[in-house]
């Protein structure tokens, strides 16, 4: 069936209601948001003379959502443009509008008679054939669709969101027993390649997959906390990224996700569930009266944590009252900093003989042994386990996971010798010879599943490259960089050094790349799947030069970095970038010059030198100028004067964009450039422009003068600059930097309108750049950046 999603519906104006509508309109899918009619009017509304029955009030909830839109942090929006694809309404007048919405999704409040009895109304205005769903974290699908038409049952299921929705990759869809196989396979495609979701297909039970591990684990950490005597501090000094957790750990977790939220989830459980696990659910009497205090974490300003000044207090749980934060450091937590790699330090952690060790082992093991014995309960298999974990909770490693990298054999060992009970399968596969839940072989994952191993199937649009390397797919590689065929004639050049930050090493292979590629390839991807795609140039190793007065050395890596840049740019076969995360610097620099951009919908970009007391010295300040000029059509007549103005504001305040969206609003990206909006398939949708351009007959950009605007516009872009000295807002070596920067981009001391060749306004770039690498304030802020990771204003 071509089934498509055209236009959406969503029945709930809440944080996550509205926070899914402006999902979808971050994607393209016209969308109304409904909520409940207002029983009372509001003083402003009173002195209006407005009634109940004005539109204005009645649609005031949904309306006013939208306008929270624009406010929230972190954006719910990829573009404020998008919200006009938002459209707001009420239950009563407009529920009719669904007749024409492909998916109708309800987030009301997490009552089952309230949710009943929204569905009996979408019944009557729904068109047939229609997906309808719930984004309940918990209450039974099943139930909310008794009574409903055999149309309305076949299309219905469970679509559980993680907040925010834009950020949280996690989708939960939940079938009914009734649900049309056709339309659960549908929402996972859908899920994945169109609203950039990884997608799991969760049992019906109570709070399905990721919540249910996720609270049990926090209460299980919480009971140990109590019962050892641990603060929440050190609690959280070691439940973060120590341990492939998020920096928030448990209970700055907690505070974020809100007290009353995380009571209502673990409430859920506690009571539709027996015996000890039910214990383990209810929440102990220091966080009742936390609730009961209003103490829900940040969005009440206080919580587990308590901020005063610039300190960060932690809370007291016997005697509820804030002290000191502290942090627990031992012989073990000391020598896991050492281990590489988080399986190394997992094991050096939880089998150690002292505190950390101890508290790790007692939090970890029993959400090892509830995750096996949840297994067929809510998920047929551990790798939807561990990936509802990785991607709703945020953690490195999936339960399964875990447990092969700390050693099945060994922990079971363990629990063994202090009595633990572990399922009878778990036993069964370790007495068969098995003893890692995952393990690959000729460049395939597999996972153990009812006896035996069953490879893990991905959507082909997810291309894997440490599989790719394991398949012997590097063609050259050296400590910065790896040349990478990713099949179909197609090459990859992966960054790989510290922070994917620029050296000489990938300056070189780049320049491999390109001679490889001309001669043996259809076209380059430059793209990896680090934690970002490049932060920019080795700022210490600059630092290390300049500070030497090595002016000799710097200017040799600018010119070669820029030659590069020019190299991708002309190159005869295509070069496409790939970025995502932090695009920055000269992460941007490798960017701009490539024949197409397909940026991730998380690509936060920007030219951001200023901010340690530099300009651009890769071609950027060049390539940026040129991309606002390439976007006007041919014969269409502009201001070269409000260009050259726009880039030196772009460039001077180092704007990053907060998403690809706005990468292509600050002109970073071209009308005509991508951007992906599940990041697992970045790479495959950069390769597919590759193998489009190349079958078009791709060719290298001609060489064309650069019109500028000289000597007149230089003073015009300084104009803004000297108002902000003179008022004090900016410093002596600000307004040197803005000197600088403002004749770079004027292109010198030439005649308004003058034409230049790219390789002139190269020279002038890189004489600036090496002229404030010379002056020791930019070296300070470059120390700072360093040390502090925060610009320093001197």
């Amino acid at each position: 069936m071509g089934r498509r999603i055209q236009k959406a519906a969503v029945l709930g104006s809440g944080v996550m209601g509205s926070g899914i509508a402006a999902h979808l309109a971050n994607i393209g899918i016209p969308t109304i948001l409904l909520d409940i009619v207002p029983r009372d009017l509001t003083d402003g509304e009173k002195a209006k003379g407005l009634s109940l029955e004005d539109k204005t009030v009645r649609n005031r909830i949904s309306e006013n959502a939208l306008k929270k839109l624009l406010k929230q942090k972190p954006a719910p929006l990829t573009s404020k443009k998008n919200l006009s694809l938002l459209s707001a309404g009420n239950f009563e007048d407009d529920m009719g509008k669904i007749k024409d919405c492909d998916w109708v999704i309800e987030v009301v409040v997490e009552n089952l008679d309230i949710k009943k009895k929204v569905f009996e109304q979408v019944e009557k205005y729904r068109k047939e054939g229609s997906i309808i769903s719930s984004n309940t974290s918990g209450i039974s699908v099943e139930a909310m669709s008794e009574g409903r038409s055999e149309d309305f049952q076949k299309h219905f299921l469970g679509t559980h969101f993680f907040n925010p929705p834009r950020y949280l990759k996690l989708l939960e869809v939940i079938p009914t027993g009734k649900t049309d196989p056709e339309v659960v396979r549908f929402m996972k495609t859908f899920g994945e390649d169109v609203l950039g979701k990884g997608v799991v297909i969760a049992k019906d039970t109570p709070n399905f997959i990721a919540n249910r591990i996720g609270t049990y684990g926090l209460l299980i950490t919480v009971q140990e906390m109590l019962k050892s005597g641990f603060s929440v501090g050190e609690v959280d000094s070691i439940t973060g990224p120590m341990i492939g957790r998020p920096k928030s750990a448990t209970f700055r977790t907690l505070d974020v996700v809100g007290l009353d939220t995380f009571a209502h989830v673990a409430k859920n459980v506690y009571e539709q569930v027996e015996g000890k696990e039910k214990e383990v659910f209810d929440i102990p009497p220091f966080m009742k009266k936390m609730l009961d205090n209003g103490w829900l974490g940040s969005k009440s300003g206080q919580g587990f944590f308590l901020k005063q000044g610039k300190e960060i207090l932690e809370l007291n749980t016997e005697t509820l009252e804030y002290e000191t934060r502290k942090k627990l450091k031992t012989a073990s937590t000391e020598l896991s900093k050492q281990e590489k790699g988080l399986a190394n330090k997992m094991k050096a952690l939880v089998f150690a003989d002292d505190k950390a060790g101890s508290l790790l082992w007692n939090i970890l093991s029993p959400v090892l042994i509830y995750s096996a014995e949840l297994l067929g309960n809510i998920a047929d298999d551990i790798e939807s386990i561990d990936k509802a974990m990785k991607w709703g909770f945020g953690w490195e490693m999936g339960p399964f996971e875990t447990w092969d990298a700390i050693g099945l054999e060994k922990s079971l060992n363990k629990l063994q010798k202090e009595g633990k009970v572990v399922p009878a399968w778990i036993t069964e596969m370790v007495n068969s010879g098995n003893s890692t839940f995952y393990k690959e072989e000729n460049g395939e994952q597999f996972f153990y599943h009812k006896g035996e191993y069953r490879l893990i199937e991905r959507n082909p649009k997810n291309i894997d490259l440490r599989l790719l390397k394991k398949q012997g797919k590097v063609i050259k590689k050296n400590s910065g960089a790896s040349f990478i065929d990713i099949g179909d004639g197609v090459a990859l050049l992966e960054f790989h050094s510290p922070n994917n930050s620029i050296g000489l090493d990938i300056v070189q292979m780049i320049n491999f790349s390109i001679d490889e590629v001309e001669k043996n390839y259809k076209g380059l991807v430059i793209g990896n799947q680090g934690k970002n795609f490049c932060v920019g140039a080795n700022l210490a190793m600059m630092l290390m030069e300049a500070q030497d007065d090595n002016v000799f050395e710097i200017d040799m890596v600018v010119r070669h970095f820029q030659q590069a840049m020019m190299k991708i740019k002309y190159s005869n076969k295509p070069v496409v970038s790939a970025p995502f995360g932090m695009t920055l610097g000269g992460g941007s620099e490798v960017c701009l010059p490539t024949a197409h951009i397909q940026a991730s919908m998380e690509t936060y970009m920007g030219l951001v030198e200023v901010g340690v007391g530099l300009i651009p010295g890769g071609g950027g300040n060049k390539e940026l100028y040129l991309k606002y000029l390439n976007s006007f059509p041919n014969e269409v007549e502009f201001d070269l004067q409000k260009v050259a103005n726009k880039v030196f504001e772009t460039i001077a305040m180092a704007k990053v964009s907060t998403s690809g969206e706005e990468a292509r609003e600050n002109n970073f990206l071209h009308a005509a450039d991508g951007v992906s909006v599940n990041g697992d398939h970045l790479i495959y949708d950069a390769k597919q422009v590759v193998l489009s351009l190349s079958e078009r007959g791709y060719q290298a950009p001609l060489r064309k003068k650069v019109p500028v605007v000289g000597e007149t516009g230089y003073a015009t872009l300084l104009l803004g600059a000297q108002s902000m000295y003179q008022s004090g807002f900016i410093s002596d070596h600000d307004l040197m930097i803005a000197k600088k920067l403002a004749y770079v981009i004027a292109g010198g001391k030439v005649p308004y309108g003058t034409e230049v060749d790219e390789q002139y306004l190269l020279d002038l770039e890189r004489e600036a750049f090496l002229s404030l690498i010379a002056q020791p304030k930019s070296q300070q802020r470059m120390q700072h950046m360093l040390l502090k990771g925060k610009p320093l204003r001197n």
